[in-house]
């Protein structure tokens, strides 16, 4: 055979087959394992019929730019491999080796209705067996206690099960160097982001405690906490994607990020300090990643004695109400929730050189040479919008004032209300003893502008608001113009807290309210002083001198 026939013999065909969301993220991970082999002609994605979670489920891989085809001739040709990350559906009318892969980690879950009573979801002889004969080829287990749970269960698949690992966990572990740019990305500064992981179905967090996310925005410190919620890819297939933002609306105005299905869940775990869970198993990964899990609910009779998860929740402190988080994140211990994660996890770091091996060996090709490294995981966006208005405690001692913010819909005795005028609802900026504008960033540059200056602004609101004590202009990030009825124009300046390498700036909207506390306290101030305003645990120390007039001729 001639070189170009050998090279036509050796070119090879993949068929990635999803059932649902969660399968198809599932197998997004384990496309590495082909990067840059030109014998990989094609890799094509189709979806398997019969998911109630069926609806977008492709979506990744249109964004991407990949080839689906229909079923309908999936079905009507062979390929050279198909991969699977779930044993549902009609997969053995396709023709191919077939490699199977969990669709999650550990096994922890039985579904109701499904296959067989009190039988691990991915482990089910009826899934996993057509007239006693496996399904798959290849059977590509993250731990060899799975292994050994399928050799109990499933025997004749057992035989064709290898120990790879978990190709998921690999990129959040190489994604961790990048953890203080997902941070940043997310916009978090000094605060702990507590993520809150929810699974599907009726035993979920966001089934057996829906409120739960807005009780924690309200009841813990806005500038100590971020809050994120992930939530299970069949949450966004069985319920639209505007149906849950309205749900979660509370939650979501008070600044909470809401990760997308895709890779965005995973850095968010990345970037978290600390996880509120149900028995999904996203809080496995948080736990080989040593994060503190605080259990929101248990499982009900989904989850299955013995298994990962449940040993994991067992050893968790259960959160009752947001003031148990701190006792709970006051006793952990890394090595201790990683231990309990271990059983899930084998073969860190390697998953995808040991998939490929495998995988290989089914194409009948031998894996180009180099070593293959987990991709990082993208950056992940901030949340959509937060608070426009606080209710704002205080405590002022000397020069030290501690400020605590909740959203002002939070039902806590408050000092006062602190509102940004331009987005506060109408209400909230006539109650406000605190009015705030922001700077207008706009990308695309004017001819024609007309701006307030702020000491025009200034005088304006405190007009049209009668009552209110004071009004604050941002002129930069760290200078804005007040003015107080009693008082000739101020300027605050608001130094960031320095604490060893770290330089960390909160919102100046809090330092505002800690100076606006304190100039009720003392409405006739010697000039220039410095302040110390503790916010979420840091120390801002906030500058007050009269204003010149160029600041006040600022625009806006």
């Amino acid at each position: 055979m001639t070189g170009g026939g050998r090279q036509a013999a050796e070119q090879k065909s993949v068929l990635f087959a999803a059932r649902s969301a969660t399968a198809l993220h599932r197998l997004l991970d384990v496309i590495p394992a082909f990067a840059g082999d030109d014998r990989i002609r094609h890799r094509r994605f189709t979806l398997v019929p019969g998911s109630e979670f069926d609806i977008d489920a492709l979506a990744a891989v249109e964004r991407a730019g990949a080839r689906t085809i229909p079923w309908a001739e999936a079905v009507r040709h062979p390929h050279d491999l198909i991969v699977a990350a779930s044993p549902k559906g009609d997969l053995d009318r396709l023709t191919g080796p077939l490699a199977l892969l969990p669709h999650g980690a550990g096994f922890n879950k039985a579904v109701p209705y499904e296959g067989s009573a009190r039988t691990a979801s991915g482990l089910d002889p009826a899934m996993l067996l057509r007239n006693g004969r496996p399904i798959a080829d290849l059977h590509a287990l993250a731990h060899p206690s799975q292994a050994d749970r399928l050799a109990v269960g499933c025997p004749p698949a057992a035989a064709r099960s290898t120990v790879v690992g978990d190709p998921t966990l690999d990129r959040m572990l190489v994604s961790l160097p990048r953890r203080g740019s997902y941070r940043t990305a997310l916009g978090t500064g000094g605060r702990k982001v507590i993520a809150l992981t929810s699974t599907w179905g009726p035993e979920s967090l966001l089934a057996r405690r829906p409120g739960l996310p807005a009780e924690l925005a309200a009841g813990l410190p806005h500038d100590g906490y971020q809050l994120a919620l992930i939530l299970h890819p069949n949450e966004y297939s069985r319920t639209s994607a505007y149906d849950l933002r309205e749900m979660l609306e509370p939650a979501l105005a008070s600044g909470m990020v809401l990760a997308r299905p895709y890779e965005e869940w995973a850095a968010v775990l990345v970037a978290a300090d600390a996880v509120i869970t149900d028995h999904g198993s996203s809080a496995l990964y948080a736990a080989a990643l040593g994060l503190p899990l605080i259990a929101a609910c248990d499982g009900g009779d989904e989850l299955l004695p013995g298994s990962p998860m449940a040993e994991l929740l067992a050893q968790a402190r259960f959160l009752a109400t947001p003031a148990d988080l701190e006792p709970a994140l006051a006793a952990h211990s890394p090595s201790a929730v990683r231990a309990l994660a271990a059983p899930a996890f084998a073969e860190q770091g390697a998953a995808l050189e040991r998939l490929r091996t495998e995988l290989y060996a089914l194409l009948g090709l031998t894996p180009r040479a180099g070593e293959l490294v987990a991709r990082p995981l993208p950056a992940p966006a901030p949340a959509s919008h937060g608070p426009a208005a606080f209710a704002v405690r205080t405590e002022v001692h000397g020069d030290q004032i501690d400020v605590d913010r909740r959203p002002a819909h939070a039902d806590v005795p408050a000092h006062h209300l602190a509102a940004e005028r331009e987005r506060a609802a109408e209400p909230q900026t006539q109650s406000a003893s605190l009015l705030f504008r922001r700077r207008t960033r706009t990308a695309v540059p004017h001819p024609h502008t007309a701006a307030p200056t702020a000491a025009g602004w200034t005088a304006r609101a405190l007009a049209d608001h009668p009552g209110h004590r004071t009004a604050a202009a941002e002129l930069t990030a760290s200078r804005w113009l007040l003015r107080r009825p009693e008082t000739p124009l101020l300027l605050l300046r608001i130094e960031p807290c320095r604490t060893g390498d770290r330089v960390v700036r909160t919102d100046p909207a809090a330092v505002l309210s800690g100076v606006h506390a304190w100039l009720t306290d003392n409405p006739y101030p010697r000039l220039p002083t410095t302040l110390r305003c503790r916010v979420g645990g840091q120390v801002y120390r906030a500058r007050l001198a009269p204003a010149t007039d160029e600041e006040a001729d600022h625009e806006l």
